[in-house]
């Protein structure tokens, strides 16, 4: 029954019966979403015989399910590599990016730093992120319930519902601070939730996020490192660490995915980190279609100019050091008469080609080597930080660093992050938030920035729909 409903779905909706299984889970998981979550408000269950539980019925539908998600996140949210992710907004919000594009909306409002509790991107990423995390809890109350999935598959699912829970969570605190941490369906609690103190929100992630670490396998259960194993939930718990100062945790958890060589081998062509086959992946989305590539090249590549919607600043371009050959790979720059412009050039491909080139990074081992070197600083060891500094440095074609104290190290660590992670998910204003150097860093470049700024208002609708959200966050 299940099986003839979504075909007859898929021939309305004029929908390619490339993968019904996938289909199946996709249309369940959609039904989920629609009923459970948009602004956690009371619905009535689905009366359509194709039932929330049908999906755990067997394994292939299951992990069908669990796959949609992570298209969900590839396509909209704070992941997306398209113009309303982190890549993009963040980057316009802090000093990464100028803006091109129309006098007014939202992104124009992110580069201006005025952004009002009403921003269309305030709500998005709030209730995207609230769908996801949703989605995950059912994944989670679903094949706990089931009869029919063995352990094993039980587990699998488990965990990497249990990283995705954690994973919109820990963006959701970075970007909004106090915020509800959900771990259920159940609509009447949901929709008057409170806002949850930061430091108990944060042992909540590194809870369920221990726990994926024993659920999930050490191999990748998929070709091309698209589904979370064990390494990947670890490398989440090392930033996590790190964000909370946990200093020999964040060390201990980055030296598991760098010792485990026979996965992840290190890259020294700069040209090959972005593409699909890279052995410094830890995580990635794949393409809608196959010779689709990443929406990142596609918001980021102009050929052109002057560019329609972003290029990079020239405070990122004067960042480089001479003789970095990140900014000979990394960069492009397009000229105009006497005009020159330069846009992100890691993933190089715009348009489709016969074949997936590249796919959306989100974990890579680059990350796990400066947050070892970090971790390593901050607890006196300073040869291991400089030595881990410098396996990225070397690779960028630069000598090793000069940097001799303590605080010079962590500056210099802070400045490879810089010209190492620039427009990747919004880790330029993670680590200036956290490094306590947004004003700092902003305020000169940035007439629009106020100190208010290090967090996103919340968004008005969710204020109005649940009061228990209240008060909304200062300077707005």
């Amino acid at each position: 029954m299940k099986k003839k409903l979504v075909f007859r779905f898929m021939q309305q909706h004029k929908i390619e019966t490339v993968n019904h299984n996938f289909l199946i889970g996709l249309l369940v998981l959609c039904m989920l979403l629609v009923h459970g979550c948009d602004s956690f408000v009371e619905v009535d269950l689905p009366t359509s015989q194709l039932t929330a539980s049908a999906v755990f019925e067997d394994k292939a539908t299951a992990n069908a399910a669990m796959a949609s998600i992570y298209a969900k996140m590839r396509d909209s949210g704070i992941l997306s590599g398209n113009l309303s992710g982190l890549s993009n907004q963040m980057g316009n919000y802090t000093d990464e990016l100028v803006y091109y594009g129309s006098i007014t909306g939202k992104t124009r409002d992110f580069y201006n730093n005025a952004i009002l509790p009403s921003n269309a991107e305030v709500f998005n990423w709030w209730s995207t992120s609230y769908n996801q995390i949703y989605a995950a809890n059912a994944i989670i109350e679903g094949v706990n319930a089931s009869t029919v999935l063995n352990q094993t598959d039980i587990k699998q699912l488990t965990g990497e519902a249990l990283f995705v829970r954690s994973l919109m969570h820990f963006y959701l605190q970075n970007l909004y601070g106090d915020v509800p941490y959900i771990i259920t369906t159940n609509y009447q609690q949901n929709k008057v939730v409170y806002r949850m103190p930061s430091a108990e929100l944060y042992s909540h992630i590194i809870s369920d996020l221990e726990l994926a670490v024993s659920f999930l396998p050490d191999a990748y259960i998929s070709s091309d490192r698209i589904r979370p194993n064990k390494s990947v939930a670890m490398a989440l718990l090392a930033r996590v660490y790190l964000y909370n100062k946990k200093w020999s945790e964040a060390s201990n958890a980055a030296s598991y995915l760098i010792n485990n060589t026979q996965t992840y081998v290190w890259e020294t062509n700069l040209d090959a980190i972005f593409l699909k086959a890279s052995t410094t992946t830890i995580w990635q989305f794949i393409p809608r279609t196959s010779g689709q590539n990443t929406q990142e090249g596609e918001t980021f590549i102009f050929n052109a100019g002057p560019p329609s919607l972003t290029a990079l600043s020239s405070q990122l371009i004067n960042s480089f050091e001479t003789g970095d050959q990140r900014k000979v790979h990394w960069v492009k720059a397009i000229t105009k008469g006497t005009d020159k412009w330069y846009h992100v050039n890691k993933y190089k491909q715009k348009s489709k080609t016969p074949s997936s080139l590249e796919y959306s990074i989100v974990f890579r081992l680059a990350e796990q080597y400066l947050i070892r070197a970090e971790a390593r600083a901050e607890q006196g060891d300073l040869t291991g930080a400089k030595e881990d500094l410098d396996k990225i440095r070397t690779t960028a074609g630069l000598s090793g660093t000069t940097a001799v104290s303590k605080q010079d190290i962590l500056n210099a660590i802070l400045q490879e992050r810089r010209v190492e992670f620039f427009t990747e998910q919004g880790n330029r204003f993670f680590d200036l938030k956290r490094a306590n150097l947004l004003d700092g860093a902003l305020a000169p470049v940035k007439a629009g920035w106020n100190p208010t700024d290090r967090l996103l208002p919340l968004p008005e609708s969710e204020l109005i729909l649940n009061p228990n959200l209240n008060p909304q966050n200062p300077g707005n």
